[in-house]
């Protein structure tokens, strides 16, 4: 079982590009910041920062090209910064949502334990679509814990210098997992674990 402890952003731009980045203070692979990137045609491309990152995740989500280049990422003062290959993004933050503030009222082991998560998964489109809690991806079982919610207000987004538009909702859904970040451009503060699907190694040594 693998632990990551950090957020997610889910950024849409007028231009149609959407982003989701993954900033991990905690994680198997130490800190890390990674950004998975979905252009207007569909195509999907994963930027790490290392090699055992581009090979965990894109061991576990769908790519259709994956660079590895020197990324960074930060996140204080209300403000999460990204930059790294051609990517530059500063986006800022604004109030926790209401449905953040009720997350926050669940209790920590309830609130990333893989069997509540599981159970509750069916039930998590309904409060925001196209989101789930639960899933197999790669061949392993996946689940989210968040623990809050800020929504972004306004965002400056810039891929080889070129401006990619103001801020806009995350539409079409991102197609990298079993699950898209909400439409509404958000931060999460989300604890993900990660379990190897035991039916996937049934298969494999039957092989």
């Amino acid at each position: 079982m693998d632990r990551f402890r950090g957020y997610i952003a889910g950024v849409g731009t007028a231009s149609g590009t959407r982003l989701v980045v993954g900033h991990w203070p905690e994680s198997p692979l130490g800190p890390f910041t990674d950004v998975m990137v979905e252009n207007p045609f569909g195509s999907r491309l994963l930027l790490a920062p290392s090699d055992a990152v581009a090979e965990y995740v894109s061991a576990t989500y769908s790519f259709d090209a994956v660079d590895v280049v020197p990324l960074s990422g930060r996140l204080d003062d209300g403000v999460l910064s990204v930059a790294g290959g051609p990517l530059e993004l500063r986006a800022e933050l604004g109030q926790v949502t209401l449905l953040g503030r009720m997350l926050e009222l669940v209790p920590p082991a309830v609130a990333v334990s893989p069997t509540w998560l599981r159970l509750i998964s069916p039930l998590a489109g309904l409060f925001v679509r196209g989101v789930r809690t639960a899933g197999r991806s790669g061949g392993r079982l996946e689940v989210y814990g968040v623990r809050s919610i800020r929504a972004i207000t306004s965002a400056r987004c810039s891929w080889n210098g070129q401006d990619l538009g103001g801020l806009a909702p995350v539409r079409p859904p991102v197609r990298f997992g079993f699950s898209s970040v909400p439409a509404r451009p958000q931060i999460l503060a989300v604890t993900t674990t990660i379990l190897d699907d035991p039916r996937v190694r049934r298969r494999t040594r039957r092989s």
